[in-house]
């Protein structure tokens, strides 16, 4: 009833939840991939927002907590507005910080956080929309093709591919300039690259099972000179499934890995992943670039 009257509303409900700060929150199910919307209140923190896995004070995380560990790309409704984000749990020190944030602005927080022994975890919402930008920040160009959307794809996963890197980098030059007594401190970075790298994986995943099922299909249907090169798309994408598999196993160990040893094999699958994506822009781009994006629906006569 909550969410039907949000939606009905443009983001005002009455009871128990008028006048207070409500989102909607769209993951998809850890284990069945379905999706499912709960409302949750929200505090902001600059340009981004917070939500607290409280369970009212339950002794375990709430379901859509431990959707989004295995689903990082979420939707988020506030008000009128509907986007796509990546869901970071914050860790450490930034993660007391905010709940101290988000306490101040809604006390029955502590309340809940008396009430468990668990932590209560804080997930920033990071909007994804901002990344389908090219790494010198020009902004794409108006999508009107398949060529232009599949560009679009691309860019934003090189966007996460770049968040991985730089935050893999910045937890490493953390654990060298560690001094004194006792172990370097653990990975203040670690959800956030883990979840980053979900993000790209599993978008990778999603878009080469549409090509492969689809998009490929078509192509070579229309444009049999290019079948040589969608089979040995088709042949890559196995490979990119298992680099994919590698990259996740080597952010794991981020904590202990050997730093030199770290950097070379993220250089190395970032290298293959990025030549892949390159090499499917340079032979199918053409092809599609007369395909309408969004697709027109067709009319049959007398409509």
């Amino acid at each position: 009833m909550v969410i039907d009257e949000f939606r009905a509303n443009g983001g005002k409900v009455g009871g128990p939840f008028e006048g207070g700060d409500l989102l909607l929150l769209t993951t998809k199910g850890a284990k069945s991939g379905k999706p499912y919307t709960v409302p949750l209140g929200y505090v902001r923190d600059g340009g981004l927002l917070l939500v607290v896995g409280s369970n009212l004070g339950a002794p375990h995380h709430p379901d859509w907590y431990h959707n989004l560990l295995a689903h990082p790309q979420v939707q988020v409704e506030v008000g009128t507005e509907t986007y796509e984000a990546i869901a970071v749990p914050a860790e450490g020190e930034r993660r007391d910080r905010l709940f101290a944030q988000v306490v101040r602005g809604a006390p029955g927080y502590a309340d809940y956080q008396a009430k468990t022994a668990r932590t209560l975890p804080v997930v920033v919402l990071e909007p994804a929309e901002p990344e389908y930008e090219e790494a010198d920040g020009a902004v794409l160009s108006e999508v009107t093709s398949l060529a232009d959307k599949l560009v679009q794809v691309h860019t934003w996963l090189r966007a996460q591919l770049r968040h991985v890197r730089a935050e893999a980098e910045a937890h490493l030059l953390a654990r060298a300039a560690h001094q004194g007594p006792g172990e370097p401190p653990a990975p203040g970075l670690g959800l956030r690259i883990r979840q980053h790298c979900l993000a790209f994986c599993q978008s990778l995943e999603f878009h080469h099972t549409g090509e492969d099922a689809h998009v490929f299909p078509a192509i070579g249907h229309y444009h049999p000179e290019l079948r040589p090169a969608l089979d040995r798309l088709q042949e890559e994408h196995r490979t990119i499934t298992r680099i994919q598999n590698d990259l996740l196993a080597l952010l794991a160990d981020i904590g202990t890995a050997d730093p030199e040893r770290f950097r070379t094999e993220l250089e190395r699958m970032s290298e293959e992943l990025l030549a892949h994506l390159a090499y499917e822009e340079e032979q199918v781009i053409p092809a599609l670039a007369g395909v309408p994006w969004p697709p027109v629906r067709e009319t049959a006569p007398g409509q």
